[in-house]
This record gives C-alpha cells, structure tokens and sequence, in this order.
C-alpha cells in the first residue's frame, strides 16, 4: 500500500514536472512559439530547437525561435545541415525597415569578409527591399525567415509572403547573423542552440 502511493506520488511529480518542462519550452517573454512548424504545404515538419529574447540597449526587440529538422546543439552542425530550417522572429516593440536591415547587415559584416559579402551583394539587396517595402515592423508582427532545401530563403510576414532569395550560401550568412562566431546576441544564440 505504502509502495503504491510512494510510486503514484512520484509519477505525478514526474508528470508536473514534464508538464512545466513543456510550458517553459513554448512561451519565452510572454510569447507562445508552436513546438512543431511545417514550411509550406508540403513541407518537412520542423521541431522548436530553442529561443530566446534579442535584446539591443537593454530593450527587448524580438523572441528569436530557431527550428530544425532534428535538433542541434552547435552552430557548426545547424550551418552545415542541408534541409529546411525556420527563424521565427516575434516583435516585442516597434522596428523600421531601415534599423531592421541595419542590424541585419551589421550581422552579416561581423561574421564575413568583404569578398564573401561582395557575392552575396544581389542577394543581401533583395532582403533589404523586401524590408523597405513592409516599412516598420510593428510589436506583435511575426517574421519568419525559411531555408527551403533546394530553392533558398523566404521571407513571410504575418503570414504574407514577401519573396524568395535564391541561393544556399545566402541562407548559411542569413543564419550566422544569430549563430555566427560573433552574433549579434550571445544570449540569444545560446538559446536558440537549446542552452
């Protein structure tokens, strides 16, 4: 008797204890984030590797979520991977297109040299117009930057889709903006890797 209710208490502490695992996961900075995507109709389902908040000043800009196909603990394994992945980036205050691409680019620079940034220069153009035409993104927009295996980078806002950017090594320098060697938050990278 005495057995049963030990083996009953401790699995309903192991079952809370699971749950709250599951809750801490999803909701980072008052943010709800899906534990699965998948990018596009057809598309691969993506799991919730980890997020965190990007902070700048100290003001909290955006929850960063990074999904993958299969989990990873290193920015070396993510770069390298291949297949579709998603940065899902949840506004947490109001950021315009030119201070948007501005610390993009500053995130490019700082992980690149100049002759790997004057090849990708048609593409980091594209984003930038792509950014300009949306104008301000607004607290509580969701941008979600895709890798799609084969075809390169899209770029949805708020569900609406606003292009494609061919090219696998411009997705990989996309990346590197969060899981570079020097990341525009060292914060975020860790948590977006699971840390």
């Amino acid at each position: 008797m005495y057995k049963n209710f030990v083996y009953n208490h401790i699995l309903t502490i192991l079952a809370a204890l699971s749950l709250s695992g599951a809750v801490a996961a999803a909701e980072v900075a008052g943010v709800k984030l899906a534990d699965t995507v998948r990018v596009g109709d057809g598309g691969p389902e993506l799991s919730l590797n980890g997020a965190g908040v990007r902070t700048r000043f100290m003001f909290k800009v955006y929850v960063g979520a990074l999904y993958l196909q299969q989990k990873k603990t290193t920015a070396a394994a993510v770069l390298s991977d291949a297949g579709t992945k998603r940065v899902a980036l949840h506004m947490l205050r109001d950021v315009s297109a030119d201070q948007f691409f501005s610390a993009l680019n500053d995130g490019l620079k700082n992980n690149h040299v100049p002759d790997q940034l004057a090849k990708l220069e048609p593409q980091i153009r594209q984003i930038e117009g792509i950014f300009k035409a949306v104008g301000t993104a607004k607290t509580g927009d969701v941008i979600l930057i895709d890798s799609v295996a084969d075809r390169g980078t899209r770029i949805t806002i708020n569900g609406s889709d606003k292009g494609l950017i061919p090219g696998a090594d411009f997705n990989r320098a996309l990346l590197r903006t969060w899981l570079g060697d020097k990341p525009a938050d060292a914060d975020l990278k860790n948590a977006m890797l699971g840390g």
